[in-house]
């Protein structure tokens, strides 16, 4: 790694991924309690590419470190980027819940007429 300018392009290329992602497994939510869960899985689905581009991203990052090319110390923007890749784990877990909860409900209610 050169700079600390390329790190916190990584930063963001990170950040942009999972932001991405998080949107994603976010409208997945919505899309479930309409009861279009074909829309929700695809939502789950591209937010997953997402993610996994950040993914690769943060891996590189982590190689370089380990490999010891990079010298700098872990700024705040990577922590960021880190916990936003946390935070859209937690969304995906979230989205694929709802989803259940919410076929389940709907599958209840027209069993029961209503």
């Amino acid at each position: 790694m050169e700079d600390m300018d390329e790190l916190e392009q990584i930063c963001f290329e990170i950040i942009s991924y999972v932001g991405t992602a998080k949107s994603c497994y976010v409208n997945s939510i919505a899309k479930a309690k309409e009861g279009d869960f074909d829309a929700a899985a695809d939502l789950v689905k591209q937010g997953d590419e997402a993610y996994n581009g950040g993914h690769e991203v943060h891996m590189r990052l982590l190689q370089a470190e380990a490999s010891g090319e990079s010298k700098e110390t872990l700024p705040l923007l990577l922590l960021h980027a880190e916990d936003q890749m946390a935070s859209a784990e937690t969304c995906k877990l979230m989205a694929l819940n709802f989803a259940d909860t919410y076929r389940e409900l709907i599958s209840l209610k027209e069993r029961l007429g209503a």
